[in-house]
């Protein structure tokens, strides 16, 4: 939890919380070579040297930011995992949500392993971070009975599926997706979902698209 005098800072400096933000969406647009600190002053409309109240260097910034994209993706992701379900079909359809509702940040996740690519501690980051990930898909699918080599396969698949997904920026349309789902349900856990699962699961999706 951030400290409380670092969040309410405000006025001419602006707050942490500010400059995060301002950080963030740099990253999301540009890529790591964007996530400069006088840039980002001219975004807020601030000052240089006010960026320094909150953060020691542009790497202190670095660090916050690769920290948020943990919170945005794996720990929604493991939430997911451990959400109550029925069945093993519906503990899967929880985890598509994840994908499908915006809880996974998926524009943040493809901007990340690009920057992996240029830094060695963001590269062996995001290894533990898929490692994490597959760790808790392993899990749920074993609590539902799989065997390790079965459930360590169907992590993969799942798991390397979305990661596709947004590495190649695939784009599909709701319904397209929608109508893909049962078949991907079956594929990744071997069972049919049923069709009170399935339509929770596309009222959810189809809520998470509405304008807010």
């Amino acid at each position: 939890m951030e400290n409380l005098a670092e969040t309410a800072e405000t006025g001419w400096r602006g707050s942490r919380r500010g400059w995060l933000e301002a950080g963030y969406q740099a990253l999301i647009e540009g890529g790591i070579d964007a996530v400069k600190i006088q840039p980002l002053a001219k975004r807020l409309n601030l000052s240089r040297t006010s960026f320094y109240w909150f953060f020691e260097d542009r790497e202190a910034l670095l660090t916050a930011l690769i920290e948020g994209w943990e919170e945005r993706t794996t720990d929604p992701l493991i939430r997911a995992t451990q959400e109550y379900a029925e069945t093993l079909a519906e503990g899967m359809l929880n985890v598509l949500a994840c994908f499908l509702c915006g809880l996974f940040d998926s524009k943040l996740e493809f901007v990340v392993r690009g920057w992996s690519l240029q830094d060695e501690k963001v590269e062996a980051r995001l290894a533990a971070a898929d490692e994490k990930r597959l760790v808790a898909l392993r899990n749920m699918l074993t609590r539902w009975g799989c065997e390790e080599q079965e459930a360590d396969v169907r992590a993969r698949t799942i798991y390397l599926t979305q990661i596709g997904y947004i590495s190649m920026r695939a784009q599909e349309d709701t319904d397209t997706r929608l109508a893909r789902i049962p078949a991907y349900i079956e594929i990744y856990t071997g069972q049919a979902a049923a069709p009170r699962e399935l339509a929770r699961f596309q009222a959810r999706v189809k809520s998470s698209a509405r304008p807010r």
